[in-house]
Order: structure tokens, then C-alpha cells, then sequence
């Protein structure tokens, strides 16, 4: 999943970036109304957090323009992240479109469960995915294969969980850049093929995501 972090406060930015990369999230930060706005032109994301007092400009018009500007690239969840802890301010962020509303300060655990709710908001999974003898507990971040436990680092755990979220559809190296890597990540390496070749390996045979020539890869369904 890879999400979008709007937040001027540099610190909590960048220990919020630290956490949700560990917990095998992509993450891009932008700091300003105009680096944000500048990112959903060129990037797509399945969930954008937002904090609303932003240095150039306020986080709840760039949220109601998601809605209405062409221009915009419109994430598939929104989630406002905000000390504004008024009534009258959630019902402003939800009534302008966001799926969700946090009040700082925060537990970074109660953060994270709310994303894994937005996330089975958009599949309309559980906090359990299953594919064939593919088993994975979201919440717990911990992988079976018919029975034996998978000991995957944090990429290869996402890289296989957008696979899982995508069963059967044949994915390209560009969009497993797009979703499982944020914008550190350089197009012209060869990341996917080498997260895919360990990943491969720790799932055994007979594979399961098999390769498409010409077309990128594909998680086998039963």
C-alpha cells in the first residue's frame, strides 16, 4: 500500500514515515500544500493522510478539491490527521470527503489499525487474506503457506500483499513500483526483480506467482 503523508511538523513526519515503513508501508512525505498538491498530479495512492494546518494553505481545501479537480489524482482513501479536535471540525473533514478522522495526538498503533480499515474498506477483506494455501494475518503482519509460517522482511511482505489483494490479474513491474515502493525508489533498478526472486523463494514450489513475458507477473488463484 503506498500512502501519502501530509504533515508540516518535520519530526513527527519523519518518525511517522519510520513507522509505517517498518510496518511494510511505502511512504512519501510532503510538508506544504504545494508539494502535496504537486504529488497527486503525478502519483497514485491508496490512502492519503492529511494534516489540515499546513504552512501555505489548509489541508481541508486540498481534500474538498480531490472531489472536483480533474488535475488531481484522487486517492483511494483519505484520512485526516489534525489537533483541530472540535465537533465542528470532523464534520467538516467528513463532509468534505475524507473516509476517516484522527486527532492528534495519537497512538501510532490505533493509526495503523485505522489504515488496515481503510484498506478492507477498499477489497472488502477482513483482517485475514487468503489465495489458495496462502494465508496472511494483516494485523500481525505474519504469513502461512498451507500451514507453514513464512519468515518475510517487511518489502516482501508487501510486495505478497498486494499480489493478494490482486489475485489472478497480471501486474507490471510498473505499477508493483507504483503501489509497494514509494518515491525513493529508482525506476531503473532492478528492485522488483530481486524483492520478487527472494520473495519466490521463501514461498517454495510449486510458485505461485508466476511470470507473464512481456507483462509482468500474476499470482496463480485455484
Amino acid at each position: 500500500m503506498r500512502i501519502l503523508l501530509v504533515e508540516d511538523d518535520a519530526e513527527l513526519a519523519q518518525l511517522l514515515a519510520l513507522g509505517l515503513r517498518n510496518e511494510s508501508y511505502a511512504v512519501d512525505l510532503a510538508g506544504t500544500y504545494a508539494t502535496a498538491d504537486m504529488l497527486l498530479r503525478t502519483n497514485d495512492f491508496d490512502v492519503a493522510c492529511f494534516d489540515l494546518g499546513l504552512p501555505d494553505g489548509d489541508g481541508l481545501e486540498l481534500v474538498r478539491r480531490l472531489g472536483t479537480d480533474p488535475e488531481l489524482r484522487r486517492p483511494v482513501r483519505t484520512l485526516i490527521l489534525t489537533a483541530r479536535d472540535a465537533v465542528a471540525d470532523r464534520v467538516a473533514g467528513l463532509d468534505a470527503g475524507a473516509d476517516d478522522y484522527l486527532v492528534k495526538p495519537f497512538d501510532f498503533a490505533e493509526l495503523t489499525a485505522r489504515l488496515r480499515a481503510l484498506a478492507r474498506r477498499k477489497d472488502m477483506h477482513d483482517a485475514t487474506l487468503r489465495v489458495g494455501d496462502l494465508t496472511m494475518d494483516l494485523a500481525a503482519h505474519r504469513v502461512w503457506r498451507a500451514g507453514r509460517e513464512l519468515r518475510l522482511t517487511a518489502r516482501e511482505l508487501s510486495l505478497l500483499r498486494y499480489f493478494m489483494h490482486h489475485a489472478g490479474e497480471v501486474l507490471s513491474a510498473e505499477q508493483l513500483l507504483e503501489h509497494v515502493w514509494d518515491a525513493n525508489a529508482d525506476p531503473f533498478t532492478t528492485s522488483v526483480r530481486v524483492i520478487l526472486y527472494r520473495l519466490r523463494r521463501k514461498l517454495g514450489d510449486p510458485l505461485p506467482i508466476v511470470t507473464i513475458p512481456g507483462a509482468g507477473y500474476r499470482l496463480v488463484t485455484p
